[in-house]
């Protein structure tokens, strides 16, 4: 019975490690996009700064078509911080089921120890119940 429980515990751990393994593989990727999703905000910031009004004289096509882009821009960045916040959420939950993911893995591990020493306990006391030997009187030479 005991070996059956310690097998079914190891199997537990190895399942919850690799669960662990996997939530933090996710956890990492939801990072990454947001950092993706920052550099893009910041690239389509750099680009609506970069075709700004400027107050050189230019002609009317070309002001249309600087508007035409600022407000396509505009709608990019409108866009790009909706997705980082997007991307913002789903690294709050990865990082919440990590540690959902951590705290099973540490019942699991807890659960081991209380075996192994519920074993030791088991074993302390069968010693303890044996027979002592029986001692020899042992006198000096007088």
């Amino acid at each position: 019975m005991a070996d059956r429980a310690k097998k079914r515990l190891d199997r537990l751990h190895r399942v919850r490690s690799l669960q662990l393994d996997l939530v933090r593989m996710d956890e990492m990727r939801a990072a990454e996009r947001v950092a993706n999703e920052e550099k893009l905000r910041d690239r389509i910031a750099q680009l609506s700064a970069s075709v700004a009004p400027a107050s050189t004289p230019t002609e009317a096509t070309s002001l249309i078509a600087a508007a035409h882009y600022r407000d396509r821009l505009s709608q990019s960045a409108q866009a790009a911080s909706h997705r980082l916040q997007m991307a913002e959420r789903g690294l709050d939950l990865a990082r919440e089921r990590t540690q959902e993911a951590w705290r099973d893995q540490s019942a699991i591990e807890k659960l081991i120890e209380r075996a192994q020493d519920a074993a030791a306990d088991r074993a302390r006391r069968a010693l303890e119940a044996l027979p002592g030997e029986a001692r020899k009187k042992r006198h000096d030479p007088c």
